[in-house]
């Protein structure tokens, strides 16, 4: 996998450069502002890039912008949003900028180093990894319509375990199901929102944008 990291902060930056690396990842570049960013990519096309939302010179949505440009640029690239903060609207924005190989999470709640990088490679491999509590949010701050009436509760909350990432075996450990089951209820959705038959990772991508956007 080979990687570019944008991080203001020289320590960070450093460490996650050295921990990828030591696990047989390669960086391509890990540099400190947008417009670093935005050249690295050009130059390198990674696989997926890790940003931080806010980036110099003003600190607010510089990473947010160059990982939106990314996304419109070089579609192929993973963007993977890293930041202390929970920012709806960014995250809306990052998603309304593409359906696949996006993420965000928050650099408090990463408990290791290996749901880090599953979470980095899931992103470059074109699905999505969002922290819970930004599903959370999002989920709390849009307004559930008429798309997602026809689900189950249940269904629901599959989809939601769906838009954090987890794979059909992590969600029915979670809701203490059979995988038979969540393999049920996914299909279920699948059908509900009108997914056209395709390959099943197109279509988790395709459900988990539309129930973050509904």
């Amino acid at each position: 996998m080979r990687v570019v990291i944008a991080e203001d902060a020289a320590v960070l930056r450093e460490l996650l450069a050295q921990m990828l690396a030591e696990r047989g990842h390669e960086i391509c570049a890990a540099v400190g502002d947008a417009d670093a960013l935005r050249d690295a990519v050009a130059v390198h096309r990674p696989d997926v890039t890790v940003v931080d939302i806010r980036m110099p010179p003003s600190h607010t949505d510089e990473g947010l912008r160059a990982a939106i440009d990314i996304r419109a640029e070089h579609p192929g690239t993973g963007v993977l949003l890293f930041s202390q903060y929970v920012e709806t609207k960014y995250a809306t924005r990052l998603l309304a900028a593409g359906s696949a190989g996006v993420g965000y999470l928050l650099k408090d709640r990463v408990a290791n180093i290996a749901e880090f990088t599953d979470a980095l490679e899931r992103v470059a491999a074109g699905g999505t990894a969002l922290d819970p509590e930004v599903v959370t949010q999002l989920a709390g701050a849009s307004r559930r319509g008429a798309e997602l009436a026809p689900l189950t509760g249940r269904e629901r909350e599959v989809l939601s375990l769906m838009a954090e990432g987890r794979s059909n075996a992590a969600i029915a450990q979670t809701l203490f199901v059979s995988q038979g089951t969540v393999e049920k209820h996914v299909a279920a959705v699948f059908d509900k929102l009108g997914l056209p038959t395709s390959h099943d990772h197109n279509r988790r991508v395709l459900a988990v944008i539309r129930y973050l956007r509904s």
